[in-house]
């Protein structure tokens, strides 16, 4: 017997309940490339079945890292290969509009592998992390690595914490959800801060 799901994470019991593990890879591994798919809600989903025993949490953790992997590797290969040309016409497809890919372009060219690893909990930013890497060129080793590591964090979070507070998770989730805005806002201002004090120096020497 399936564990109900609370709130917005019951669409996803058929799918899980009839494709377990298939489910969890698939959908993490095709939003990781660039497609509009729940990957973090059916995480967490996961999560609250391997508390209920319904599935093994160490399986969902290992699926779910290496299908996120696979995913970015796809889209830093689709970067590689098609470059801007595939994103200005196609982009618009996976909601990555030339605006906004000059933006993630431009914070790429500066902070590079950290960019990566926070990529992943950035909605957005986590879908199109591997076409930008590409696409700018950063080296498929270092992206690798980077990307594991962010992989390996998002991954381990939020199925830990499904698994721990079960039906609860909702709760929990919108919580960390809403510090984690206001982490990234104080990170943006410290960020701020940090290049006009390098345009002042600059522009003083």
């Amino acid at each position: 017997m399936s564990p109900p799901l609370p709130g917005p994470l019951a669409h996803l019991a058929p799918l899980l309940g009839h494709y377990g593990y298939w489910a969890v890879g698939a959908v993490v591994l095709v939003e990781d490339f660039g497609v509009p798919a729940p990957g973090e809600t059916i995480l967490l989903a996961a999560g609250v079945y391997a508390g209920a025993g319904r599935l093994d949490v160490v399986a969902v953790a290992g699926i779910a890292f290496a299908a996120a992997i696979v995913g970015d590797n796809i889209g830093y290969l689709i970067g590689r290969v098609g470059g801007r040309a595939f994103v200005h016409r196609w982009g618009r497809y996976i909601f990555l509009t030339p605006k906004r890919f000059a933006a993630a372009e431009a914070f790429f060219g500066r902070h590079g592998g950290k960019i990566v690893t926070v990529a992943r909990f950035v909605e957005g930013l986590r879908q199109a992390n591997g076409i930008i890497a590409g696409t700018t060129g950063m080296r498929w080793r270092r992206f690798l690595a980077f990307n594991a590591l962010g992989a390996a964090l998002w991954v381990g979070l939020w199925v830990t914490l499904a698994y721990l507070v079960g039906d609860h998770i909702t709760t929990v989730y919108d919580e960390i959800r809403r510090y984690q805005l206001y982490f990234l806002l104080a990170a943006a201002v410290l960020l701020a801060a940090l290049v006009v004090r390098h345009l002042v120096r600059r522009r003083r020497a």
